[in-house]
């Protein structure tokens, strides 16, 4: 028979194995609760980056400047042109800057026919406005003529980066745009 003073040994050293298997199992699951809160603050940054980007986007297609001058085509840049800084907290300190990266770039343009336009529609018939003059020239076809508006595609992509971390976003957008014909031959070349 063993004596009492090796069970309480014995004893000890069972209790001592669980006690380092409990750190061990807590420690695990430490590292893991702090991953996962990593993670999860990595895609809220991406969500807002995004979201920043998206912001930018809206606020350039939401005005003609970017068809009038696409070098400088946000109305209040924040650092030199095609700069847009997204303050989301209100502190006054901006958390995500977007830059334009090209600039909006006209991809194609088509200029309507007149036989293309629905003249029961306001906008088409402002379109129309002027072709009136070949009227009465021997030969001359205005429904096959050119009018004055044109069908534009632009590309606009914004990079956004977080100013304190490492979240980078880029969105491209495409763009359908009607514009006066003499300001598609002006911006798109």
């Amino acid at each position: 028979m063993r004596s009492l003073s090796s069970q309480r040994g014995a004893t000890l050293l069972v209790a001592l194995v669980i006690l380092v298997l409990l750190a061990l199992l807590s420690l695990s699951a430490f590292q893991t609760s702090m991953t996962d809160q990593k993670a999860s603050g990595n895609m809220q940054a991406r969500t807002e980056a995004l979201n920043a980007a998206q912001e930018t986007i809206e606020t350039v297609i939401s005005t003609r400047q970017f068809v009038v001058d696409p070098s400088n085509a946000i109305a209040k840049p924040c650092e030199g042109p095609n700069t847009y800084c997204s303050d989301l907290n209100g502190d006054g300190a901006p958390e995500y800057k977007t830059r334009l990266l090209p600039a909006p770039a006209c991809v194609t343009t088509k200029v309507l026919k007149v036989s293309d336009l629905d003249l029961n529609s306001s906008e088409d018939l402002s379109c129309s406005v002027g072709q009136s003059q070949q009227f009465g020239v021997a030969g001359a076809d205005t429904a096959a003529s050119d009018s004055l508006c044109a069908n534009t595609m632009w590309e606009v992509t914004a990079e956004t980066t977080a100013v304190g971390g490492g979240a980078k976003v880029t969105v491209s957008q495409g763009i359908g745009l009607r514009v006066g014909a003499d300001e598609a031959s002006g911006s798109c070349l």
